[in-house]
C-alpha cells in the first residue's frame, strides 16, 4: 500500500500465448456494448395522446391548410412520428469458448504490456482516498485509467471494503470482483492492479487449471 515493490509474479508463457481473430474480439466487444442497453426509449403515437379528437378548424373556407386532429405531429403536445418504442429480444448472443478466449487475449496484452500490478493488500481498518493516490503516485500510475480487481477471501472482507471506499472518489478508478471481469472492462482501462487475493482467479480467468 505504499506503492513499494516487494517482489515478483511468475507467469507461465504458455497462458500469455493466447492468439484471437481481431474480427471476433470486435464482434466480442460490440455484443457487450449491445446488450448494455436498456432499449427503454418510448413515444407516444396519435392513437395513445390523451387529447380532443376534434378538428382544429373548419376543413373549407378558411384558406388554411385542412387538419384532421390537434393530436398531429405539428401541434403543441401532439404525438410523435416514427418515434422510438421499447424493443424486445434485443439481446445478443456470445458463445461462450468466444468470450473466454477474448478475455483471455485481452488479459495477456495487458500482462505482456506490463500494465498489470499486484497489490499485497495490508489491514485497513477505515477508508483513506489519501492513502490510495499515495498508492498510485507511488507506483506512477495516477491519472490514468484504472480498475482494481478483487478476491473473494473471507481473510481480507474488511480489508477490501475499505479498499472500495477509498478508491470511489478517485477519478478514472473502478472498483469490482475479478470473477465479474468483461473484455470491454479490461480493453476499458489503462491499467490493471489485482489484489493478491485475487491472483489465482486472475489465472483462471487466463485459462490455468490450478
Amino acid at each position: 500500500m505504499k506503492g513499494k515493490e516487494v517482489g515478483a509474479v511468475d507467469i507461465d508463457d504458455k497462458l500469455l500465448d493466447v492468439s484471437a481473430n481481431s474480427q471476433m474480439i470486435k464482434d466480442y466487444l460490440v455484443a457487450l456494448r449491445h446488450n448494455r442497453r436498456q432499449w427503454s426509449a418510448n413515444t407516444k403515437g396519435r392513437s395513445e395522446i390523451n387529447h380532443s379528437n376534434a378538428k382544429p378548424h373548419p376543413q373549407k373556407g378558411t384558406g388554411r391548410a385542412r387538419q384532421g386532429t390537434i393530436k398531429a405531429a405539428q401541434y403543441r403536445g401532439g404525438a410523435t412520428v416514427f418515434g422510438p418504442k421499447p424493443k424486445f429480444d434485443q439481446h445478443v448472443r456470445i458463445n461462450r469458448k468466444e468470450r473466454r478466449l477474448a478475455i483471455q487475449f485481452l488479459l495477456a496484452e495487458k500482462i505482456k504490456e506490463g500494465n498489470v500490478r499486484v497489490l499485497k493488500l495490508e489491514l485497513l481498518k477505515e477508508a483513506k482516498t489519501k492513502q490510495v493516490a499515495e498508492l498510485l503516485k507511488g507506483i506512477g500510475i495516477d491519472g490514468k485509467k484504472i480498475l482494481f480487481l478483487s478476491g473473494a477471501s473471507d481473510k481480507e472482507k474488511e480489508s477490501r471494503a475499505q479498499l472500495y471506499l477509498s478508491t470511489r472518489n478517485i477519478p478514472k478508478t473502478s472498483f469490482m470482483p475479478v470473477e465479474g471481469i468483461s473484455g470491454y472492462d479490461v480493453i476499458n482501462t489503462q491499467e490493471l492492479v489485482v489484489v493478491e487475493s485475487a491472483l489465482d482467479q486472475l489465472m483462471q480467468a487466463l485459462g490455468s487449471s490450478k
